[in-house]
């Protein structure tokens, strides 16, 4: 049980309306910084830089920086979402690195990252007979996308990460479909 009140943690959403209230021009970037052999493990990392104005950005002077990682497959965003968990953490951290943290340092979603407690690697399920044959039968972005969700939901997803890159690659120009 964690000792302390998430209530007291403010979003990194809040922040981002914040700076950019006061810098009109203000931009925000990420970059992911992850390593291939981390990637192979579901491990990702973010950098994000906070620039004032498109000059600084120009430049290439952030007012500041934040760092952040996530490990896919554990709970909340992570089992589906820990890039993107990744980045919404830098941001926050780089704007709180700015003075844009009312009250508390940590973002609220650092909070909950805390109260989930120590992360650890999803362990892999037994691959299921077919897959592989499935994937490589994909015929479009959707299909393998299908069947990456349902790899993630299995908890295989570490095993067959390599094949879903692989056959992604046929997919690079085709356009996403619209939902």
């Amino acid at each position: 049980m964690p000792m302390f009140n998430l209530d007291e943690y403010e979003l990194v959403e809040d922040r981002i309306r914040r700076f950019l209230t006061d810098h009109e021009d203000g931009r925000i970037t990420t970059q992911e910084i992850t390593n291939p052999t981390d990637r192979a493990k579901g491990i990702f990392m973010v950098q994000a830089f906070v620039y004032c104005c498109r000059e600084d950005q120009e430049m290439g002077c952030p007012k500041a920086t934040g760092l952040a990682f996530e490990i896919e497959g554990t709970a909340g965003a992570n089992k589906t979402a820990a890039l993107e968990n990744a980045e919404t953490s830098a941001i926050g951290r780089a704007l709180a690195n700015m003075d844009y943290a009312k009250g508390k340092r940590p973002s609220r979603e650092e909070m909950e990252k805390a109260a989930r407690g120590p992360q650890k690697p999803a362990k892999d399920s037994p691959v299921p007979e077919g897959l592989e044959d499935s994937v490589r039968a994909a015929g479009s972005r959707e299909e393998l996308q299908k069947l990456w969700e349902q790899a993630v939901s299995g908890g295989y997803s570490n095993k067959v990460k390599q094949m879903f890159a692989d056959k992604g690659k046929e997919f690079a120009d085709e356009k996403p479909a619209d939902k």
